[in-house]
């Protein structure tokens, strides 16, 4: 799962299977459907920013905090599916509220309402559930810089992406993957700067995005380039979404609704 900053909690594809009139809805209102989902994120950033400053972030009859610990803020939330939901009903209803007050149409308003209501079913699960967080966040990785190198790596189309690992072995999500070619040699990796958390990190290449296997066999340290070898690993593991949350906390049913 990926966490909250990673990047968008939910796409235009999110939105469109709870809507299927929403791209016809939005290209007659004008309505920017990227900038909604900022919108929408940027709300419920704030609301859990809320959250997570009310209390302590486990509970100490269950969950003794490791002595690592110092916060536990909304770097260390994870998009679970209800926090998922809750963002995509939250567009939604910003989306219909939008075309309501461009038009004054009652159409609008009704999906304005139930797309309001569905956000608020949607927040109150992830309160009774619990926010999934981790104790040592790992960002998302920044797509790597891919290069030509001496090799003989098979001639060919090449995806390739990393993904950053924490001093526990977790898991970051994966970078959007650079596109390389080979013509007679073979590609290295160059993984950039390090995030703060992160103490190694592991190459994912293939030769599509949804074929991308992990080739390197230990962890590669932060500074640390990879060349790839003549044979391309297929059997390795696929690049994952990021880190599972650590553990639930039910948080403070004191928002307001709405």
């Amino acid at each position: 799962m990926a966490l909250f900053l990673d990047g968008a909690v939910s796409t235009t594809e999110d939105l469109t299977a709870q809507d299927s009139q929403l791209l016809d809805v939005a290209s007659t209102e004008g309505i920017d459907l990227g900038s909604k989902l900022a919108l929408a994120q940027e709300e419920l950033g704030v609301e859990l920013r809320a959250l997570l400053s009310r209390a302590s972030p486990w509970d100490p009859f269950c969950w003794p905090a490791p002595a690592y610990i110092e916060h536990m803020g909304i770097r260390h939330v994870v998009v679970t599916p209800p926090l998922k939901m809750w963002h995509t009903f939250r567009t939604l209803e910003t989306v219909y509220r939008d075309a309501y007050n461009n038009e004054l149409n009652d159409r609008y308003a009704g999906k304005r309402d139930a797309f309001r209501e569905m956000a608020i079913w949607a927040r109150e699960k992830l309160i009774l559930l619990g926010i999934g967080m981790v104790w040592k966040p790992v960002p998302r990785a920044e797509t790597p810089a891919v290069a030509p190198a001496q090799g003989a790596l098979a001639a060919g189309t090449y995806y390739v992406t990393m993904a950053w690992v924490n001093s526990t072995g977790e898991e970051g999500a994966s970078a959007t993957p650079a596109v390389a070619t080979t013509t007679g040699g073979t590609l290295a990796v160059h993984p950039g700067a390090a995030p703060q958390g992160a103490t190694g990190w592991n190459a994912y290449i293939g030769v599509s995005a949804e074929s991308m296997t992990l080739q390197n066999t230990s962890l590669l340290s932060p500074g640390q380039n990879w060349t790839q070898p003549a044979t391309l690993t297929t059997a390795g593991r696929k690049a994952g979404s990021g880190q599972a949350p650590s553990y639930l906390w039910p948080a403070p049913r004191v928002l307001q609704r709405g």
